[in-house]
């Protein structure tokens, strides 16, 4: 039995108390969160700073030691440089700078050669474009001063911020849905499990675990793959056999950011349902700026919500 898809008529009531809710959690928390965050990328980022010798040393030598600075150097130019722009600027392999970014590593595939040839033009480009207004001892061509490293490390840990603001509150947004599902759960002597590598029906009765990731069949192929899924509960008093519950946990900071994501759910229960069959329980666990028609959206789907 649908807990909200099927009364519409409460629907612009929940949707205030939302968007009311979000906002004072946004006001007590965010700036927090923010700074908490800043402080961390502030220490990464004098930490850049001292391996590149204060930016008069961004060699291939430093480059292919430590890829991870990669962002932090971007960051450093006037204007800072999106990670294609770079791409662009340098002509080298996109490979190579995704890898140095995301899996904080080199390539292995690339040879020493081509390796050598584009570390040596992501560093020029970057010391090209160097914002010599936060950095002002390379002009002067002398030893910064530890109260200019610490400015410099502000400044540029605050642009990093900035461009992550967004993931940074949804992430800490979502940490506490899934800390108030916890608790929720763990007051009905619901058991938190760490791992779990069974079957999806074979869960015992009364457990659940966070981000396990289901396997599924794709459409028109026999070939599998996994889909995470934030919150998976078998009830107290489930059969043998029968599915869990599966919680995704969504949360928004304005309407336009829903309007972008609210097919990601409609995909992933059509994946469930084509592999488990239609017992597949799915719903959402919403937090902030979800409107009437991002919820229309979702009941036509087939998907509750909470």
């Amino acid at each position: 039995m649908p807990v909200n898809a099927d009364k519409p008529h409460l629907w612009k009531a929940d949707v205030a108390q939302s968007v009311d809710f979000y906002n004072a959690w946004f006001m007590r928390f965010a700036p927090k969160t923010y700074r908490g965050t800043r402080v961390m990328t502030t220490l990464q980022v004098k930490s850049a700073l001292g391996k590149t010798g204060n930016l008069t040393s961004i060699s291939p030598e430093v480059l292919s030691t430590d890829p991870a600075i990669l962002p932090i150097l971007r960051m450093t130019t006037a204007p800072p440089l999106a990670r294609d722009r770079l791409i662009g600027l340098t002509g080298v392999s996109p490979n190579l700078v995704k890898s140095m970014e995301i899996a904080r590593r080199l390539p292995p595939q690339l040879s020493a050669t081509s390796l050598e040839r584009d570390l040596k033009q992501i560093g020029q480009i970057i010391k090209r474009l160097i914002d010599r207004d936060i950095f002002p001892w390379l002009d002067s061509n002398r030893r910064p001063s530890p109260l200019e490293v610490d400015r410099a490390a502000t400044i540029i840990a605050d642009r990093l911020c900035g461009a992550l603001a967004d993931p940074i509150i949804r992430n800490a947004q979502e940490q506490r849905q899934l800390s108030v599902i916890k608790r929720w759960l763990e007051k009905r002597s619901y058991t938190h499990l760490r791992a779990y590598k069974g079957k999806l029906t074979e869960m015992q009765p009364g457990t659940f675990i966070f981000r396990l990731n289901i396997p599924v069949t794709q459409n028109r192929s026999s070939h599998s793959v996994n889909i995470p899924v934030d919150v998976v509960v078998t009830p107290l008093h489930a059969k043998v056999g029968e599915l869990p519950l599966l919680i995704e946990a969504k949360s928004a900071g304005d309407y336009t950011n829903t309007n972008k994501r609210r097919k990601e759910e409609a995909i992933k229960i059509a994946q469930l349902t084509n592999s488990y069959g239609p017992a597949v329980r799915f719903v959402l666990f919403l937090c902030g700026y979800f409107d009437s028609g991002y919820l229309g959206y979702e009941a036509a789907e087939g998907i509750d919500w909470v």
